[in-house]
């Protein structure tokens, strides 16, 4: 419990952002406080308006002022977005401590997005083609040039991205500018900031999170992390494990191989080197499994195809049986018999009689061909792309690493000319838990962190080690009722014509008891399109969201939400769970008054899904495995969007959750146990209740 010497007490809490913190955010430094003092992981589901930012700061500061050599504190998101709240905080927090030491921060996005050269607005993968060929060529000037004194500039105070790549721009050395690369600066300034800021790849992401540190000089067990919008993590971790094969991958591998032993056979012409007469072994032999072997995938893909029935267009593949092609193409190379396992022991190393040194085969295979640098050139207007090989060599050895686990599920798609083969990695602990173990302690925060017992156990926090608190919301009930609509719902049974009509007649009574904007949000794009996008809605303009939106598109929507109101317009904002408008935007300044969520965001059925359940049964229990697969992520998706226009103690919203089954105990039972609900069963009551509310709660702004 919160004292009142706590509230307020710069002795109690150093690094406070505000000097009066909320008394739920003192709670939150405090335990997060008391879990990093122990070496372990808080996680906290803050709901907006608690100040989460500003608390996970606090604690990680001092904690990291308090504890023996030199700590690191790198608080990670998903969105770019977040990057500026960091910033503004930190300013605050020095701000505050006058005649002490600042709070020194590096804040960095991904390459591209830092580049000051003109290629950086090429494709992802043209960019890095580039990059990386004018790096090795040494032709890109900012990336060879040295600037003498920028580091300190950069830490003199906290800086955003982009206000980071200005300097960079313009820094000077003896007088003159001299431009410098941004991306390789702040990684160079990152070892000597107390905060760094970045994404949620710099350490799950096993490639990104060796070059990053080692470029930094950081090591992991020195590093306080802090993860925002923790809730995104798992698929985060899932996406980023996911792997692509198909017949045309293989083929191209193969081709890319016998142009990469080509280069390799020049250059041992030309040097004689040892090590090069080595790789030249090595890939000459992993060329001819990979000609035995893109005919066996082949083979693999037709029967895939055939053994589906009915309008199937998907089916589960064997792990067994996707590694067999490999061993078998291996045995049939070799001229052996019998095959390795995933367990087997690496074999000693042995002349095999081809002058291909023995070693456990998948793992030999997958590194060759990450390693193929071969030269991509584009044809006319197209872009160059990673090589296949590289493609080929990642699913190899993530079936290396979890194939022995079913934890693995690898998906045949029959969509295209030849299908495809997904590997999904279903357990994104495998990934995390040896991460946080290996740092100093973690804070893991969201407004939707629910129940945070579920993300300890999809995350693989250690037991003994993890607190969790889930924090009742600032806002008073009456600031944010939620309406829940008993007469419709999307489940698919129920779905008609009929029921659109009755679900439009409750979008259009809200706009008629709501005095300002409104968002919409349904569970996928082509469910919007028949309720929202096909409709004439009076009294509002719709602004709906797009695929094809960029960045900039999305940093404009909220100055073009307040001209609009400044201009006594109206918008209804048309969006989709998950995607940019319900989680990407920090609707400040109270500009909207009133959200409704249509239906229940559930994910199809699939053999992926499906797959998913039954591993979080077996993994968690069969009690936990629809809620932790499918119900608790679909009602945390529609908890992002209902947060949305509450972005401060003073803003005030409707809810209008469009579908009976929320109150079914199944869904109910994944909401904030704070959080209640009220009944309208029809339009006219939706819109009685919407002017009832706006005409008794005001904003601040109002009042």
């Amino acid at each position: 419990m919160t004292t009142e010497a706590e509230l307020g007490s710069t002795v109690a809490f150093p690094y406070l952002a505000h000097p009066q913190p909320r008394p739920g955010q003192i709670d939150m430094i405090r335990e997060s406080r008391e879990a990093l003092r122990k070496g372990g992981y808080h996680l906290a589901a803050a709901p907006t308006g608690i100040g989460k930012t500003a608390a996970a700061l606090a604690a990680a500061l001092e904690v990291a002022a308090l504890t023996p050599g030199q700590k690191s504190i790198f608080f990670l998101t998903s969105r770019q977005s977040q990057h500026r709240i960091v910033v503004d905080t930190v300013r605050r927090i020095n701000e505050r401590r006058i005649n002490q030491t600042p709070v020194t921060l590096v804040d960095m996005i991904g390459q591209s997005g830092m580049c000051v050269q003109p290629f950086a607005k090429e494709s992802p993968h043209v960019f890095s083609m580039m990059c990386s060929t004018a790096r090795r060529e040494k032709s890109c000037k900012p990336w060879i040039t040295k600037a003498p004194g920028l580091t300190k500039r950069i830490l003199d105070s906290p800086l955003h991205v982009d206000e980071l790549v200005e300097l960079a721009k313009i820094h000077r050395v003896d007088g003159q500018i001299t431009q410098t690369c941004p991306w390789k600066a702040a990684r160079e300034a990152a070892n000597h900031a107390d905060i760094f800021v970045g994404d949620y790849n710099h350490l799950f992401d096993e490639g990104v999170r060796t070059s990053s540190l080692e470029a930094m000089g950081i090591a992991l067990e020195d590093i306080i992390l802090v993860v925002d919008e923790a809730h995104n993590l798992p698929d985060r971790i899932r996406m980023t494990m996911e792997r692509v094969i198909t017949p045309t991958i293989s083929r191209n591998s193969t081709m890319e191989l016998e142009e990469y032993v080509g280069t390799l056979t020049n250059i041992y012409h030309q040097s004689g080197a040892d090590s090069t007469a080595l790789e030249l072994d090595l890939a000459t032999w992993a060329l001819e499994v990979m000609k035995i072997a893109r005919v066996k995938i082949a083979d693999l893909f037709r029967r895939l195809h055939n053994e589906l029935t009915g309008d199937a267009n998907e089916s589960h593949v064997e792990v067994a049986a996707f590694i067999d092609v490999f061993h078998r193409a291996c045995d049939e190379y070799e001229g052996l018999s019998g095959q390795r396992t995933l367990n087997e022991e690496p074999a000693p190393t042995a002349d095999d009689g081809h002058g291909v040194k023995r070693q456990h085969r998948l793992p030999l295979l997958a590194d060759i061909l990450s390693r193929c640098d071969i030269d991509l050139d584009a044809g006319e207007g197209e872009d160059p792309m990673e090589p296949d090989s590289h493609r080929l060599g990642h699913i190899l050895s993530c079936v290396n690493e979890f194939g022995s686990t079913t934890a693995l599920c690898l998906v045949f798609s029959a969509k295209g000319k030849e299908g495809k083969i997904t590997s999904h990695l279903l357990d994104p602990g495998l990934v995390s838990g040896p991460v946080f173990k290996g740092t100093s302690g973690a804070i893991l925060m969201s407004g939707t962190l629910y129940p945070p017992q579920m993300y300890a156990d999809m995350l693989a926090l250690p037991v003994a080690k993890t607190t969790k608190t889930a924090y009742a919301s600032p806002f008073a009930g009456e600031r944010r009722p939620v309406l829940v609509a008993g007469d419709v719902s999307t489940k698919y049974t129920q779905r008609s014509p009929a029921m659109w009509d009755k679900i439009r007649a409750h979008i259009q009574a809200l706009i008629d008891g709501t005095p300002g904007h409104i968002a919409v949000f349904a569970p996928s794009y082509k469910m919007m399109e028949e309720i929202v996008n096909t409709t004439h809605f009076k009294g509002v303009r719709k602004v709906v969201e797009s695929r094809e939106w960029s960045k900039q598109d999305i940093d404009t929507l909220v100055e073009q939400l307040r001209g609009e109101r400044d201009a006594g317009q109206r918008i209804l904002l048309c969006g989709v769970y998950g995607a940019r408008l319900s989680e990407g935007i920090d609707y400040n300044g109270g500009i909207l008054d009133a959200v409704a969520c249509i239906g229940i965001p559930n994910a199809p059925p699939s053999v992926r899904s499906n797959a998913l359940k039954k591993y979080a049964g077996d993994r968690f229990g069969a009690n936990n495995a629809w809620r932790y697969t499918v119900t608790q992520p679909a009602i945390n998706a529609i908890l992002q969007a209902m947060g949305r226009p509450i972005r401060s103690i003073g803003d005030r919203a409707l809810i209008l959750l469009l579908d009976q089954r929320h109150t079914d105990r199944t869904y109910a039972t994944c909401y904030p146990k704070d959080l209640r609900m009220n009944a309208t069963n029809a339009p006219t009551t939706t819109a009685s209740f919407a002017r009832r509310f706006f005409s008794r709660v005001h904003t601040l702004d109002e009042v």
